[in-house]
């Protein structure tokens, strides 16, 4: 080896890195660029930090713009709902059933026995009382029944659906309706019933004819008509409107 290339050498072994013990260390910088996946990870995390950056002044740009920057201008009590589509659409709030007489006709029947009400005078709650045996009962319904006797159909007083169809030996059939609003009506002394328990009924339907019960025989033919609200008995004339 000439003296030249001798001198050279020894001129890189001085200049490179050495350790403690005197050896010659090579630079970690090279070692590390020497590796074949640092430039592909130094891209990955360098495109990320970008998209990042971007993302955040993005989102933070579209959330400060009002709406009058967009364009919108809408006000808060302005309704932009739009004309419907639906011609047959309903109201919001439909109009409350109201509760009829279970006959046809209502001049064709008389009232033979009224409701007991604790606010009328003595005679008056006196005449509503029912006899049965040795017991007085205070008369919680209205009995209807034609002068002359005859049977008559009775009618539903509002829609609603049948909850109750019995055969009773004191009272004779009965039909129960519960309404929609939770009213209750109730019919008794029945029959030649024509409805049967869970089915629906419409205000007016026919559901069975006035008979005679053995509560009011004395009666004849008629029928028992009651009105019940959270389970207590409520004068049907005060819920019927003429």
């Amino acid at each position: 080896m000439s003296d030249q290339n001798k001198e050279q050498e020894l001129k890189t072994e001085e200049s490179a890195p050495k350790s403690t013990d005197g050896a010659v260390k090579p630079s970690n910088w090279k070692r590390l660029l020497a590796k074949k996946w640092v430039f592909p990870a130094t891209y990955m995390a360098a495109a990320a930090i970008i998209l990042t950056l971007m993302w955040v002044y993005t989102d933070s740009g579209v959330k400060n713009l009002s709406e009058q920057d967009l364009g919108l201008g809408v006000s808060k009590t302005q309704d932009v709902s739009g004309p419907t589509d639906k011609p047959d659409a309903l109201p919001v709030a439909a109009t409350a059933e109201t509760m009829q007489w279970p006959v046809k006709d209502k001049n064709e029947v008389e009232v033979l026995l009224h409701f007991f009400d604790t606010k009328a005078s003595h005679e008056v709650r006196q005449a509503a009382m029912i006899e049965y045996g040795d017991t007085l009962t205070p008369h919680v319904g209205v009995d209807l029944g034609r002068e002359d006797d005859q049977p008559f159909d009775v009618l539903a007083a509002m829609s609603g659906k049948v909850t109750r169809v019995e055969k009773d030996p004191i009272v004779g059939q009965l039909v129960e309706i519960t309404h929609q609003d939770g009213t209750v009506s109730i019919y008794q002394s029945l029959s030649d019933v024509k409805v049967a328990k869970d089915v629906q009924v419409k205000k007016g339907d026919v559901i069975a004819v006035a008979g005679r019960n053995e509560l009011e025989k004395e009666m004849g033919t008629h029928v028992h008509f009651e009105v019940r609200q959270n389970g207590s008995p409520v004068n049907p004339e005060s819920l019927i409107i003429e």
